[in-house]
């Protein structure tokens, strides 16, 4: 029988009611204690290391969470993080690029319901983590929700309330766990890379979604205080430059001062392209801008922060960008 360790940080899975609203207050063991049927398929230890919202998640955070990881790494087969669902994802990815070429699975999790409450997704959720965690030939960083497992540089929050709060972006779902079995689709079980944990990250990252109407000068406030700017631009990817609102004018600026310029798109699925218009050629072909295809939002920002945490240089961060750390899920 594996043997995983939980590493409880609070969210909703973890709530009580406060005067002020759901507040995180349950500790890791009481998680357990409200899920037995965990231990038929796995031995299980749990650490608090945190008890805040997910909305205080900060990249300090996922460093502490990766170097929890390696202090307990050769003693677990695999793991599995609690946490609340409004930045579950951005922790997902962040994990996946701070922890490379794991061959043990690391699963995060949580809940739109407290676990203490009597409607819930939180059990089913709690355990169909452990499940997963326990199978052979699982190995990565994923998300577990709502009966499905999403590779963590593809989990995105798509509902606010429904229990099917998560879906996999641009690629596949790697596995559907339901009561009776766990169908899996994707497998990345490598045993021929070593793991290598990363504990710096580079927070100076600043997104920016436009919208008609804003002023271009946004890049100069922007560009006094972050060294790189990921820029939600429309449909497949360009930057306004009609008239008085000339962001690519703004965009040499950013650029001839060293910052790292990433554009990518609000819409959600089927990713960039900014070589199809105008728009977007011409910020190509005039500047060392990079783009985010069919990246998340969540997977640019950290896969960034992960890379700047090393280099600024733009060549650097370039390849960096566009080289995939796992081949077999394109991120």
């Amino acid at each position: 029988m594996k043997k995983i360790l939980m590493i409880a940080t609070g969210g909703t899975i973890a709530s009580i009611t406060t005067e002020n609203g759901l507040a995180p207050a349950i500790s890791s063991e009481e998680l357990l204690s409200y899920v037995p049927e965990i231990r038929k398929y796995c031995d299980v230890d749990a650490i608090q290391l945190l008890n805040i919202d997910s909305t205080n998640i900060q990249p300090e955070h996922w460093v502490m969470m990766t170097e929890t990881i390696e202090e307990n790494y050769d003693k677990y087969d695999g793991f599995v993080i609690s946490h609340g669902t409004d930045t579950l994802a951005y922790t997902s990815a962040a994990l996946s690029y701070l922890i490379q070429n794991p061959y043990k699975p690391i699963v995060v999790t949580g809940a739109q319901k407290p676990i203490n409450v009597e409607i819930t997704d939180a059990k089913k959720n709690l355990l169909d983590s452990f499940r997963f965690a326990s199978e052979e030939g699982v190995s990565g960083v994923y998300v577990v929700f709502d009966g499905k497992a999403i590779i963590g540089t593809r989990a995105r929050k798509v509902k606010s309330k429904s229990y099917s709060a998560f879906e996999s972006i641009n690629f596949p779902v790697a596995a559907i766990i339901d009561d009776r079995r766990i169908t899996k689709y994707i497998s990345n079980y490598n045993l021929e890379k070593k793991v290598k944990f990363y504990k710096e990250i580079y927070p100076s990252i600043f997104l920016l979604k436009l919208a008609p109407g804003m002023e271009a000068d946004v890049l100069d406030c922007i560009g006094e205080k972050y060294e790189g700017i990921v820029i939600e631009s429309y449909g497949v990817g360009g930057l306004p430059f009609l008239d008085k609102r000339n962001f690519l004018n703004k965009l040499e600026g950013l650029i001839k001062k060293g910052k790292i310029v990433v554009v990518a798109t609000q819409v959600m699925f089927e990713g960039s392209d900014m070589s199809l218009y105008e728009v977007g050629v011409k910020a190509l072909q005039r500047y060392n801008v990079l783009q985010a295809y069919d990246m998340t939002i969540e997977a640019v920002i950290t896969k960034l922060m992960w890379i700047m945490a090393q280099t600024k240089d733009f060549e650097e961060v370039k390849t960096m960008f566009y080289t995939r750390i796992h081949e077999d899920s394109l991120y």
